[in-house]
């Protein structure tokens, strides 16, 4: 296969053209005749950092749903998820040629009557946490997923931690021991210290990250994964949060001020990572539109397709498009960096060296 075009290596590094061979990737011109050849824009495979295959609404899915999870991701473009969290073994996936590469972080960690139901392993006791967090990074792909906050019906009837500091440091410390890192979602402004003392790596969604609590996270270098296509359904949760007025006050604030939140996390320096938190409640296949509700946010369109692409693959550990790498690429007919609307619409989607979409 002959790229002929742009292709896009990183930041500042461009080659002109490139060739598939086999399943791998080369800037030489090899021997033999073309078998076939793609012009345009070529761009290392989109990354959604914040991915769910194996979970829907309801929890857990059959093999069948998440197949087509993931065939939904593949052909927007994303051939690289780290799977932040899911109660479906879906290691089964790592045989398919078809289907993208998954980087898992294990079944989310929460307590009973804390978290959405069927979604996470619930820990009887707070304390059982640190060993919990060795289990799954021992299941998972050099990741872990703590539940943060959530709301508390029985006492506060708002988002609280569901985590003292010390257990949050000792767990940090284990999953570290064990080689992964950890990555958490949180809401609320009061979990975030303690995050951030206990070391963490990753934050989800940060909406309540105070101005000082930035400054924080930008100066520990803590990326944070914006999701805003999430975000945007926090008015639809506050009209049903009934009898938790302070719950549902809180989220639509949230949610009121998400494109400011974002900006202020990018103009502070924080790497911001593009996810979609599909399964749930949001459809597999739409981390175009995310990148798009990050531009709208004020990130320029630069920045994001960067951040979709080749920076998200080099902070994973993941090739991108290098001498020799996993031939993994997606072509557009025009530099998505000059108009954020292309990624919805490639021209090829390569992945292992075929052309699947």
């Amino acid at each position: 296969m002959h790229l002929r075009g742009p292709v896009l290596l990183g930041d500042e590094r461009v080659a002109g053209e490139a060739w598939v061979v086999g399943d791998r990737l080369t800037f030489s011109r090899p021997a033999g005749p073309v078998d076939d050849e793609l012009t345009g824009w070529v761009l290392p495979g989109l990354v959604d950092v914040h991915c769910h295959v194996g979970l829907a609404e309801a929890g857990a899915v059959d093999a069948a749903t998440a197949e087509r999870q993931a065939l939904a991701d593949r052909d927007s473009g994303v051939l690289l998820v780290r799977d932040a969290g899911s109660p479906s073994d879906t290691r089964w996936m790592d045989a398919r040629e078809d289907l993208p590469r998954l980087l898992r972080a294990g079944h989310h960690l929460a307590r009973p009557k804390r978290y959405l139901r069927d979604y996470a392993r619930e820990l009887a006791s707070p304390d059982e946490l640190p060993e919990a967090v060795a289990q799954e990074a021992a299941r998972g792909d050099g990741w872990v997923k703590l539940v943060g906050d959530w709301i508390d019906r029985e006492a506060t009837g708002d988002l609280t931690p569901l985590w003292s500091p010390a257990l949050l440091a000792d767990a940090v410390t284990a999953a570290h021991a064990a080689g992964a890192r950890v990555t958490a979602h949180t809401f609320a402004t009061e979990t975030l210290d303690a995050l951030l003392d206990a070391g963490i790596d990753c934050l989800e969604h940060a909406t309540g990250a105070s101005p000082d609590q930035i400054e924080r996270i930008a100066a520990a270098g803590v990326p944070v994964t914006a999701t805003l296509l999430q975000i945007a359904q926090f008015d639809a949760i506050a009209d049903r949060a009934g009898r938790y007025p302070r719950f549902g006050a809180r989220m639509r604030a949230m949610g009121t001020r998400r494109y400011d939140q974002v900006r202020d996390l990018y103009d502070a320096g924080v790497p911001v990572l593009v996810g979609t938190d599909a399964g749930g409640t949001i459809a597999h296949g739409r981390l175009p539109d995310e990148a798009a509700e990050l531009v709208a946010a004020g990130i320029p369109a630069a920045e994001v397709v960067a951040a979709a692409s080749w920076r998200t693959r080099a902070w994973l550990g993941v090739p991108s498009l290098d001498e020799g790498a996993p031939a993994d690429l997606v072509v557009y007919p025009v530099d998505p960096r000059a108009d954020i609307r292309v990624l919805a619409a490639p021209t090829a989607v390569v992945l292992r060296g075929t052309r699947v979409a």
